[in-house]
């Protein structure tokens, strides 16, 4: 298993990061890196990829305004992610892990890279979309 973590401080209060964040619904109008997202119910969610990747989320805990986790599925890996949202000051603190298995092993030397540049990108896209 592979670890990656992001941990950053955002100029945004703790309710408006939280609640862009949590509605995957709207991520296609401020992700990057995303084509659509599908919302099967109130715990599953499908994300496409520009680039093609299809990821089934899972929402396995919801503790509003302070922790959101979801087990993830593709045809190239399964994991966990855990997001920890902190009001510091007028700002938010955000702490995001990623724990990720490749399916395939030749694939396992790339993950970490891969990790670490979509939660690089995602927090980009984030600062951008609390800017508007």
């Amino acid at each position: 298993m592979i670890t990656s973590k992001l941990k950053t401080a955002l100029a945004a209060d703790l309710r408006q990061v939280w609640d862009l964040v949590t509605d995957v619904g709207r991520y296609p109008q401020w992700r990057s890196d995303l084509d659509r997202v599908e919302v099967l119910n109130r715990t599953v969610f499908m994300e496409y990829a520009r680039d093609g990747a299809v990821t089934k989320f899972t929402v396995t805990r919801v503790d509003p305004y302070a922790r959101w986790e979801f087990d993830m599925e593709s045809s190239h890996m399964t994991g966990h992610w855990t997001g920890v949202f902190r009001q510091r000051g007028a700002g938010t603190v955000i702490d995001f892990t990623e724990q990720v298995t490749a399916k395939k092993l030749w694939m396992k030397p790339f993950v970490k890279l891969y990790l670490k540049r979509h939660q690089t990108q995602f927090a980009a896209d984030l600062r951008k979309a609390l800017e508007r």
